[in-house]
C-alpha cells in the first residue's frame, strides 16, 4: 500500500514499503540497473534487502509511485541530514526500466527537493554521480544542480577508470530552474 506525501503529475512520493523487497531485490541484482549505483559489486538477497529497507523506511527515503497504475518506478531519499548546518545528501534510481529517460526521476527528485528546501528547511542538498552516467547528469543540471567538484580516477567499472562528479542545489538554483507545479 502506498501513501501520497508528494505529488506530482506522473508519479508521487511514498514511504518505503518493506513489502516490496523483493521488487528491490530484483532490480539491484540487475546490472543494467547498478551499474550507475555504488551496489555493483554486492549480492543482494531477499532478506539483506528487507533489512536495509526497514532502516531506510525511517528516515526520508520514498518508494516513486508511477500516479495511474500505483506502480513502484524506483527509489529517492536523502542521507547524512545535518539540521544545524541545513545539509544533506540526496540518492536516486529507477529500477523499473520501463520508466527509464521517461522524466519520472527528474520529476521525482524535484518533490524530493522542494519538500526539503519548504519542509526540512535545508539549504544545501548535494549527490555524488558517476562521470559515465551522463543521463543522469543532464537530469541533475535541468533540475538546477551545479557541478561543485570532481574526484577523479575514484571509481573502476566495466575495465575502466571514472571520476566521481560531485553536485550541489541550494534554493535560488532550484526554483529558478525548476518551478514545481
Amino acid at each position: 500500500m502506498y501513501f501520497k506525501k508528494m505529488i506530482g503529475e506522473r508519479c508521487y512520493l511514498s514511504p518505503i514499503d518493506i513489502d516490496d523487497a523483493a521488487k528491490y531485490t530484483e532490480w539491484l541484482n540487475d546490472m543494467d540497473i547498478v551499474q550507475y549505483l555504488s551496489l555493483a559489486h554486492m549480492v543482494i538477497s531477499m532478506q539483506s534487502e528487507q533489512e536495509v529497507l526497514k532502516n531506510l523506511s525511517r528516515d526520508h527515503n520514498y518508494g516513486i509511485i508511477e500516479n495511474t497504475e500505483n506502480r513502484l518506478v524506483g527509489n529517492c531519499g536523502l542521507m547524512d541530514i545535518d539540521h544545524i548546518n541545513q545539509t544533506a545528501e540526496a540518492g536516486i534510481f529507477i529500477g523499473d526500466k520501463e520508466f527509464l529517460n521517461r522524466s519520472f526521476g527528474r520529476e521525482a527528485l524535484s518533490l524530493l527537493i522542494d519538500y526539503s528546501f519548504r519542509y526540512l528547511n535545508l539549504q544545501n542538498i548535494m549527490l555524488r554521480v558517476y562521470s559515465f552516467n551522463e543521463r543522469a547528469i543532464k537530469c541533475y543540471g535541468n533540475i538546477g544542480f551545479k557541478t561543485i567538484g570532481t574526484r577523479r580516477n575514484a571509481i573502476r567499472r566495466n575495465l575502466k577508470v571514472h571520476d566521481f562528479i560531485f553536485m550541489d542545489i541550494i534554493p535560488d538554483d532550484f526554483y529558478r530552474s525548476y518551478a514545481p507545479r
